[in-house]
């Protein structure tokens, strides 16, 4: 008996997988995402560490450039001028605090009458929340009539205020003996203000 065989020498299936050609499987969109995140990363800190190096250079640049500045400056005169300015406002402070009676002379100069004389003269001051300046006088007057007449003068005189006129007494020529208070605005004797008055 014959056996029949049939032999053949195509192959039925194929030696090689179609899929080999592509590496054996396919590329995924999420390993493409995550290789395009890691390079722009990698550039982005190249590109920081470079720019680091060129800020971290201007710094120093700038810091020479200031001490330069500064050496150009004596720090000496600087300080010189320092305390200068200091003094300055200190005396500038004291001036506007200080107080002169020489205006409230020239004022009593100028209104008192021929006929009263002035014998005491004082005058306190009070730094409370403002600052109150009176004066204590007395003297003798030829006369009550002069003595009205000089309290007239000295009441329309706006930076003496309230001029009392008190302890009225006859001496022994017949002259009349008496006491004077008033306060004075604290303007009117601020040596500063005094000062830009005369110039």
């Amino acid at each position: 008996m014959e056996q029949n065989f049939q032999t053949s020498f195509i192959p039925k299936k194929p030696i090689i997988k179609e899929n080999a050609a592509y590496g054996g499987r396919p590329v995924s969109i999420f390993f493409i995402l995550s290789l395009f995140i890691f390079f722009t990363v990698l550039i982005v800190t190249g590109g920081l560490y470079f720019y680091k190096g060129i800020l971290v250079k201007k710094i120093s640049n700038m810091e020479d450039t200031l001490n330069l500045a500064k050496n150009r400056f004596e720090p000496s005169k600087i300080t010189e001028l320092q305390t200068f300015d200091k003094r300055l406002i200190s005396s500038s402070e004291i001036l506007s605090k200080h107080i002169t009676i020489i205006p409230i002379f020239n004022t009593l100069e100028q209104l008192t009458m021929k006929s009263v004389r002035f014998i005491n003269f004082s005058y306190s001051l009070r730094n409370d929340d403002k600052i109150t300046i009176n004066v204590k006088m007395s003297g003798i007057a030829i006369g009550y009539r002069s003595i009205a007449l000089q309290s007239d003068l000295f009441a329309k005189n706006k930076n003496l205020i309230d001029p009392i006129f008190s302890n009225l007494a006859l001496d022994n020529s017949g002259n009349v003996l008496f006491d004077l208070n008033f306060s004075v605005d604290p303007s009117f004797v601020n040596y500063k203000q005094a000062l830009m008055v005369k110039s």
